[in-house]
């Protein structure tokens, strides 16, 4: 059970979020003619307003911009303009629309007595002029200053019809003008394209003067600075005879190459020669094995020769060993030639050693002679640097000199030749034509829309209508908004027929009428079935709502069954008893509760077949008090004997008290409100004020229904109507 009461809270907030599509047809349907009807009247002020506005033409001249400006010659670097950019045709879009152009064409054409410049005083200017202690604004301005803003205001106006419009991805642009005036619409867009030509015409004619006159300005003092750079130059050659300076510098550093390249040859042969000495001075001058032994020894020639001869005749010696004692002559000669060779080795041993010492000593001579002619170059050499270093830069500075004053001469040349070539920057594709058909405005498409939105805008006021509205407006709102039981509803019927509303259940012309009050008693019978329901009392929370015709015809739908009594309790403004025709003096409730006339006398018998009356008689000074005796009950206990239905038609809950005080003796009140008509704030404070009083409330009756509205949504209210309609059709 818990958790079935933890759901049912979330499904009622998802049924209350759900939109109830049919309801906001139901409001558009039922404010529909309304809302028809207001369009049509809109449209038609729309129609008579649209007639009256003057027609507006447009007329659009086509312009090309030129991206490769013709020229006689080449000399756009003075313009400083870089057609190719994208930002070159952004800016003329700019020059077109620039205020200076409008101006231009403003006073060429005279457009200051145009007559659409010519703007009408409002009026409020009129009123003022006519009040003449008021101050004036403009009367601490002169003339002059009156003139300029005027014309300001006419060239802001004259901007604000102008559109200037590049066409994408081409380097066309669109000139329109919109006016009422055709030929002038066309006339202005020619004029405005014809302008910007001859302004950059101009611009360009100025620049190319100017740049003329500065670089010949400027192409003096580039020839003197050129002469005395020349000057200068020719001075410093002839200071140091300088007739080919690239070819000095050649030769003069041939030279300190060769003599490098010598200088590190003698210095090689030197150091050679010092380290063959070193080992000589080591291992001594008389050791001929180990000098014998030295690489420099062993790679000269004569001693290769002179060991190859010691080998041969070694050799011989060992042969003849062999053979011959040492005694032998041919030992002794061989033994003696063996010596003298060894004596010859050891002679050009020494000799070789001599010719190296000699040699090193020439090395070392030489290689200081050399060192001191390299180095003598080498200041040369760097002396020759210098020179040639700033000759070098005396002539860059000449060849500088030369190729701006030639770079001008040049220019000033090129500016002289094309200053009068006209090169327009842009020309006409197609010039404005007048035009006969406006732009605006387009009459029919605002009538439609002004259609169009006033429909929208009823449908939003209906919208807000309704939900402002808080009425009771169906069976639907008394059921979910006053939380209360639908009896039933009263039709709301015509003029005619609403004159005889007391008697409209017997009118055999109304019976949709008869068979909703007959609706009403049905439901009231059915929640009566277990309990008694003798005493009925009707209410409503203010006057007008048709509680007393409810009374009596719902008196009429018992009577078919029962007997039954009405009682008048509304002693402060009583009409039942006029309405019934009962004259003024007729006894009645407050006659019996005064205790002036019985009970008997107080009731006017038959009105209508098993209908009696007991009107409210004469008005008294309390009666609340009167109602609040036991003797109001008692009366009830004994009219309850007499009757099966006893109803009492009281007073409005929200005037006075009196059904408040009535209530707890009825065995059913029943609530009467008019359709459309009360708050729902207001129902709910009368039905609280019952509730508070123990008034056993069994449902509310709602009252002026018009079912016409309500068909589309509750199809239940046309039974009745179609019920008629068929029983019309039988008698036909």
């Amino acid at each position: 059970m818990t958790a079935v009461h933890n759901a049912l809270p979330s499904t009622e907030t998802q049924q209350e979020e759900v939109i109830d599509l049919r309801h906001y047809f139901t409001v558009i349907m039922r404010a529909k003619w309304r809302i028809l009807m207001l369009a049509i009247l809109t449209s038609a002020i729309a129609v008579f307003v649209v007639l009256s506005i003057k027609p507006v033409f447009k007329s659009t001249a086509t312009l090309l911009i030129e991206a490769e400006q013709a020229r006689a010659i080449k000399i756009e670097e003075v313009y400083g303009i870089n057609s190719a950019q994208q930002e070159y045709y952004l800016t003329q879009f700019e020059i077109l629309k620039s205020r200076s152009i409008a101006e231009r064409v403003f006073d060429q054409l005279n457009l200051a007595e145009h007559p659409d410049f010519q703007s009408k005083p409002s009026m409020m200017q009129n009123l003022r002029s006519k009040i003449t202690f008021l101050p004036s604004s403009d009367a601490n301005l002169d003339s002059d200053a009156i003139a300029a803003a005027k014309k300001r205001g006419q060239i802001n106006l004259f901007m604000s019809r102008l559109s200037i419009e590049p066409v994408r991805k081409t380097q066309l642009v669109k000139i329109s003008y919109e006016t009422h005036d055709t030929k002038l619409a066309a006339q202005v867009a020619n004029a405005v394209g014809d302008a910007y030509i001859n302004s950059q015409l101009e611009a360009k004619l100025g620049i190319t003067q100017k740049a003329n006159a500065w670089l010949g300005s400027r192409l003096g003092e580039l020839r003197t600075q050129l002469d005395e750079s020349e000057r200068r130059l020719e001075a410093y050659r002839k200071e140091h005879n300088l007739v080919d300076v690239a070819g000095i510098t050649s030769l003069d550093a041939q030279e300190l190459e060769n003599l490098n390249k010598e200088l590190v040859t003698t210095r090689s042969r030197a150091a050679e020669a010092e380290a063959f000495l070193k080992l000589v001075q080591k291992y001594g001058k008389n050791d001929i094995a180990r000098l014998e032994s030295l690489p420099e020894i062993t790679a000269h020639s004569s001693i290769q020769n002179v060991k190859r001869d010691v080998i041969s005749v070694e050799r011989k010696v060992s042969e003849l060993s062999k053979v011959y004692g040492p005694k032998h002559p041919k030992m002794i000669a061989a033994q003696s030639e063996l010596s003298a060779v060894k004596e010859s080795l050891r002679a050009q041993i020494q000799r070789l050693v001599q010719g190296i010492e000699d040699e090193a000593r020439t090395a070392s001579q030489n290689y200081e002679a050399l060192k001191q002619q390299f180095d003598q170059a080498r200041s040369n050499f760097s002396q020759l640097s210098s020179v040639e270093t700033e000759y070098r830069r005396l002539l860059r500075e000449v060849q500088t000199n030369r190729q701006l004053f030639d770079n001008f001469l040049s220019r000033q040349k090129e500016t002289a030749v094309t200053g009068d070539f006209d090169s327009p920057v842009a020309r006409f594709t197609d010039r404005a034509i007048v035009t006969s058909t406006p732009v605006k405005p387009k009459k029919s498409l605002i009538v439609m829309l002004v259609f169009v939105a006033t429909i929208g805008f009823g449908i939003v006021i209906a919208f807000v209508h309704d939900s402002l509205n808080d009425t009771i407006k169906s069976s639907h709102d008394v059921e979910t908004s006053l939380a209360q039981r639908a009896l039933g509803y009263i039709p709301l019927l015509d003029k005619k027929a609403a004159e005889q509303r007391d008697e409209a259940f017997f009118d055999k012309d109304q019976k949709m009428f008869s068979e909703s009050v007959r609706s009403i008693r049905t439901s009231m019978s059915l929640l009566a079935i277990d309990r008694p329901m003798n005493v009925i009392e009707v209410t409503s929370s203010f006057p007008s709502e048709g509680k007393t015709s409810t009374t009596m015809n719902l008196a009429y739908a018992f009577s078919a069954l029962e007997r039954v009594l009405i009682i008048d309790a509304d002693m402060r403004k009583p009409t039942l008893g006029k309405r019934l025709g009962l004259p003024n003096y007729q006894a009645g409730l407050a006659n019996y509760l005064a205790l002036t006339d019985s009970l008997d006398d107080c009731i006017v018998n038959e009105v209508k077949p098993h209908v009696d009356v007991m009107p409210a008689g004469s008005i008294p000074l309390n009666p609340l008090e009167l109602l609040a005796q036991p003797r109001f009950k008692e009366m009830l206990s004994e009219l309850g004997r007499r009757y099966d239905k006893i109803i009492i038609d009281t007073p409005p809950v929200q005037a006075v008290s009196d059904a408040l005080v009535i209530s707890p003796a009825a065995d059913a009140v029943v609530m009467v409100v008019k359709a459309n008509a009360t708050r729902t704030a207001l129902i709910k404070n009368s039905l609280a004020k019952l509730n508070q009083a123990h008034a056993k409330v069994f449902g509310v009756v709602l009252n002026q229904f018009d079912t016409k509205d309500a068909r589309s949504y509750y199809g239940q209210y046309g039974y009745y109507q179609a019920y008629e309609q068929s029983d019309s059709d039988k008698h036909a």
